[in-house]
């Protein structure tokens, strides 16, 4: 049967371990929810996954291999390459043991079911590289026939940082919002630190500065469940510093940009993956 929630022994497989796939390894090995002997991770070109064999994650190129010896497989392939990987497994899934965890951009559980049966336990998830260090924020999506598979899923992610169950349909919007806003956020880090160097900062300062003040401001709101702009009041006083360049950011569309971002990843999101027609 599929690995219950409490389950200490359930091993995992990642297939298609590029950057996603190695930081929910390392994710889960460093938060102990899982002993790295117990992940197995595919991928076509083994030597990319020296470093985590070294670190005593099992490595394989064979994905049907994988599955068999795993009780939760993580699909975690490009779009246009997941066709190919369901079809090849599809015959070693065992709807009574595994639990299939897809973080695959665009691809729908109706979808993924079409090519390796109904009877699966399919969970849609879509962390972020954050993952690698237990801050992910992950949304999570189930039918209500899995509803046992997501209640596995949620300690799994839990584990690794934050996660929310949100409606399938939602899923290209937390696309764009968390996968796609790491790098969102880091930009506007980077840019923070370069404005820092035109002020008189040396380089590696400017991006401590930066990074160390991102962190700040997230965790106020975090820890604290206050709105941006109550925090933002609180540091912004009649004609001082801090309105002044507020104002000169919005004057350049920056909150714009920024919702502008967003929506066209969740638009390119949605478009990511085509089922392959007429599988049989």
């Amino acid at each position: 049967m599929v690995a219950t929630a409490d389950s200490d022994t359930g091993r995992i497989a990642i297939l298609g371990a590029g950057n996603i796939g190695q930081a929910l390894a390392l994710g889960w090995a460093a938060a102990g929810y899982r002993v790295p002997d117990s992940i197995t991770l595919t991928r076509r070109q083994l030597h990319d996954l020296e470093p985590l064999a070294e670190r005593g994650f099992r490595i394989v190129t064979d994905n049907t291999e994988a599955v068999r010896a795993a009780d939760v497989v993580v699909v975690a392939v490009q779009p246009q390459q997941l066709s190919g990987l369901l079809e090849e497994i599809r015959a070693a899934l065992d709807p009574d043991r595994h639990l299939v965890v897809s973080v695959v951009s665009g691809a729908s559980i109706a979808e993924i079911r079409a090519v390796i049966g109904a009877a699966v336990q399919v969970v849609r998830a879509m962390p972020n590289t954050g993952i690698a260090i237990r801050e992910s924020m992950t949304c999570l999506a189930a039918e209500s026939t899995s509803q046992r598979g997501l209640a596995v899923a949620l300690p799994m992610f839990d584990a690794v940082g934050r996660t929310l169950v949100i409606r399938e349909d939602l899923m290209a919007s937390a696309t764009a919002l968390c996968a796609c806003g790491i790098a969102f956020f880091l930009r506007a880090i980077r840019a923070a630190s370069q404005g820092g160097i035109e002020i008189g900062f040396h380089p590696a300062e400017a991006f401590l500065l930066a990074s160390q003040t991102a962190k700040g401001a997230a965790s106020l709101l975090l820890n604290g469940a206050a709105h941006p702009e109550a925090e933002i009041d609180r540091v912004t006083t009649p004609r001082g510093c801090t309105i002044a360049g507020l104002n000169e950011m919005e004057h350049r569309g920056f909150s714009s940009a920024f919702i502008k971002a967003i929506l066209a990843s969740a638009e390119k999101a949605d478009r990511l993956y085509v089922a392959k027609p007429n599988v049989t």
